[in-house]
């Protein structure tokens, strides 16, 4: 796993895949060793987010790489995976919004993966704002799902006055509701289907409730820390 490789600094951590700008998906980046050589894998305008804010420039340049992945193009790693990126609806990062925001928009902010090893393929989406018949026919396809399940319901951080914010508005689908994932892929029985990402608002968290319950029912499963998922 992520032992320490060789040397008194070794890292296991050769690259480093991007699928939005957030804070908190890019932040991590800055607790990665400056001087330990690994590679950004991003879209274009992620990697000009990147540019664009001097504090990621502490990683050096001459030491981690950035690459600039196509949509729809398989990467091959040399570690036996393969990865392929490819757009999903979603928004600019928080801090990129303006008066009129899309929350929606297919671009090349908002991004999924479809990681593949000895003819069997996962896929990792961890933000999405719709579905839409591409991704669905990508996920009849996968051996394993990763998708997004931020909160339960769509209007979840509303009713505990945390926020002033749908699911929607903050780009995600909510998991239950008539537009929600599990409706949307109620057909879909090929993959295992597990829920990722998901706030800690979210009551499907407490294995005893009903929204848990809803979820198994509905043959997804919720990712815990340590899971383990054989591909």
């Amino acid at each position: 796993m992520l032992h320490p490789g060789s040397g008194r600094r070794g890292s296991p951590i050769f690259g480093v895949w991007l699928t939005n700008g957030d804070i908190d998906h890019v932040a991590g980046l800055l607790s990665l060793r400056e001087q330990q050589d690994f590679t950004i894998f991003a879209t274009r305008g992620i990697l000009d987010e990147l540019a664009s804010n001097a504090i990621f420039s502490a990683l050096a340049h001459d030491v981690v790489v950035r690459r600039a992945i196509p949509d729809n193009a398989e990467i091959a790693t040399g570690y036996g995976l393969n990865v392929t990126s490819f757009a999903v609806p979603g928004k600019v990062p928080l801090y990129r919004e303006g008066a009129q925001v899309l929350t929606d928009e297919i671009g090349d902010m908002t991004s999924g993966l479809a990681l593949r090893h000895a003819g069997r393929t996962a896929l990792y989406i961890p933000g999405c704002a719709r579905m839409t018949p591409e991704i669905k026919a990508r996920i009849t396809k996968a051996d394993v799902l990763l998708f997004d399940g931020t909160t339960f319901v769509d209007d979840e951080m509303l009713q505990l006055g945390l926020s002033n914010k749908t699911a929607a508005r903050m780009g995600h689908l909510a998991m239950s509701g008539p537009g929600g994932t599990m409706a949307a892929l109620a057909d879909v029985t090929g993959p295992r289907k597990i829920f990722i990402h998901i706030n800690n608002t979210n009551p499907a968290l407490i294995a005893d409730s009903p929204e848990r319950r809803a979820v198994e029912a509905a043959g997804w499963e919720i990712a815990h820390d340590g899971m383990e998922i054989d591909l």
